[in-house]
């Protein structure tokens, strides 16, 4: 995670003092970063999915877009409500994430759906994880990213349905790995920003170059 750029705040939530808000909200920002660019980056799915399977995967990404979009505004508001700044513009977005835009265009719904799924699972890792620190200082916020996890595990559930074979193979999933190297977002698309072009998921190795 980049290096923070906010003071400490002046006032926080109470049982909590300035030190274990502050550190809260670090554990939010990226959590704020990474919704922000999920939202997008299914909405961009929507619009250039083709192929036979184009309206099933139209039709059921908007619903999980809009989802999301509540979930970072729920981020957000926590932020604000513990004494911090939420910075939910485009431009602290790019400069402060871990990870490359998603790299597919117009492609076909199964060569998304690989790619999606992987980004959903660095989303779903990452908030795994900050769900696990939060809970030793602020269960409220614990609990936020919890009730995000129930959902999120449930969209991956749903794009890897569309894949599954009834020998329970998942389809795309070479292409999924292309679109990730291409650019995913966070934990399976995380690449080392403003070193080198090399991917890494957080504390493991990558099985693809890349993520959220």
């Amino acid at each position: 995670m980049p290096p923070s750029n906010t003071t400490a705040p002046r006032y926080t939530v109470p049982g909590l003092d300035t030190a274990q808000g502050e550190k809260v909200i670090e554990l939010l920002r990226p959590r704020l970063h990474a919704l922000n660019d999920l939202a997008l980056t299914l909405k961009h799915i929507h619009w250039n999915v083709v192929g036979p399977h184009f309206i099933a995967v139209h039709e059921m990404l908007d619903p999980q877009a809009a989802a999301v979009r509540d979930m970072v505004d729920g981020v957000a508001e926590r932020i604000a409500t513990l004494g911090g700044e939420p910075r939910g513009t485009a431009g602290a977005l790019v400069a402060e994430r871990t990870w490359d835009d998603y790299g597919l265009g117009r492609a076909d719904a199964m060569t998304h759906l690989g790619s999606l799924d992987l980004v959903y699972s660095g989303v779903i890792e990452d908030h795994r994880r900050a769900a696990s620190e939060a809970a030793e200082i602020d269960p409220v916020t614990e609990d936020l990213l919890v009730e995000h996890l129930h959902a999120l595990e449930q969209f991956q559930w749903f794009v890897r349905a569309h894949r599954e074979s009834g020998s329970g193979d998942l389809s795309g999933m070479d292409a999924g790995h292309k679109g990730a190297d291409a650019g995913s977002p966070p934990s399976a698309r995380r690449t080392a920003k403003k070193a080198t072009s090399t991917k890494r998921a957080p504390r493991k190795t990558a099985t693809a170059k890349r993520t959220r």
